[in-house]
């Protein structure tokens, strides 16, 4: 099956089809989740070696309060929270348009090689001494010529959505042992913070870098918006979205360019975390059914809340401090092996 015709019948939706819900549950999930990542990272500012009450850390957020509670929430708490909360929405919202372009659930950055492209060039940037803001500029880079190479790759008059998969997760080993090489090339005083990178980790996050995403979010937040309902007349077939006026490749590679954005912000924010974007999105079509711009706006806010309580977790829950990419792995490996087993029993079906 090829994306290219849209109006061919699925063998496998890239979604659960619950019964259809109101806009107005999917608007309450978004509310309530919106609120409570807000309440959680107002108390993610207040865990640490140094204890601060809740109001203090608020105070602290808005520049009141007592010297010592405005350094430590506001030069290293607030901008890890705030870090976590960009990159997890980040992550989810590219996951959810590849996973909408492709009608595959499996289509996520972190599968089919984007991620790695991005890490091994921003990996590489930081061996030879980049400056730590210019390391998303590599990341996207990386995003950009992983995208070019799997489209190449994968194209045969068009792209089918099981071999692009296929040639992606082939992809990622490939550019795996790259970034492998360059850890192992160099000497350990070059590589100890690439390597920390590569695990996927928040630490050490920066007023500038959570700057720089958030203006990245703002921008391709509504342009991915606009595409999605673009996304929709191609669903009624390739001929009849042309005869509609619609440019049919220059959306597909807008979309992917989009997904491909959001990717590079996420990687260059807190690096490689893996499962984000192939598990928020599914979570969201469950919660609000099949992918629009309300769900896709659901998805973002819950991979902000997921990967805020993946950081905490992987912070202050466990006997020892480990990188948030730790936990969003052990977590999402099961629920990547059961996709992959309800994509085939899907098909088998059909």
């Amino acid at each position: 099956m090829s994306v290219t015709d849209r109006a061919t019948p699925l063998l496998v939706d890239a979604s659960p089809r619950p019964a259809k819900r109101p806009v107005l549950w999917a608007a309450l999930w978004t509310t309530v989740t919106l609120a409570g990542t807000v309440v959680f990272g107002l108390w993610a500012l207040t865990l640490g070696d140094y204890p601060i009450s809740m109001l203090d850390a608020a105070r602290a957020v808005v520049g009141d309060g007592h010297r010592a509670d405005l350094l430590v929430v506001q030069q290293w708490r607030l901008p890890r929270v705030l870090a976590a909360v960009l990159a997890g929405a980040a992550f989810a919202a590219s996951g959810a348009l590849l996973q909408a372009l492709l009608r595959n659930p499996l289509a996520s950055p972190d599968v089919i090689g984007v991620n790695m492209g991005a890490t091994a060039v921003a990996v590489a940037a930081i061996i030879i001494g980049v400056p730590g803001v210019l390391v998303p500029g590599g990341a996207l880079l990386g995003a950009v010529a992983a995208a070019a190479l799997l489209v190449g790759l994968a194209w045969r008059n068009g792209i089918g959505a099981d071999r692009l998969v296929l040639v992606g997760i082939g992809l990622h080993t490939a550019l795996y042992a790259v970034k492998t090489f360059l850890v192992l090339r160099f000497p350990d005083d070059l590589v100890q913070s690439a390597v920390l990178w590569t695990v996927g980790t928040l630490y050490n996050r920066t007023w500038t870098e959570v700057a720089v995403a958030a203006v990245a979010v703002a921008v391709l937040t509504p342009t991915a918006l606009v595409l999605l309902r673009l996304l929709a007349v191609l669903d009624l077939g390739d001929d009849l979205a042309a005869g509609l006026g619609l440019r049919v490749r220059l959306v597909r590679l807008g979309i992917v360019a989009a997904a491909v954005a959001f990717a590079a912000v996420g990687v260059g924010l807190g690096g490689p975390l893996p499962f984000i974007a192939l598990a928020v999105p599914f979570l969201a079509r469950l919660i609000a059914g099949p992918l629009s711009p309300r769900t896709f706006v659901l998805a973002l806010v819950l991979g902000a809340a997921v990967l805020l309580g993946a950081d905490v977790t992987a912070q202050h829950a466990l006997p020892t401090a480990l990188p948030a990419g730790v936990v969003t792995a052990s977590v999402g490996a099961p629920l990547f092996f059961w996709l992959l087993w309800r994509h085939h029993r899907g098909k088998a079906r059909t």
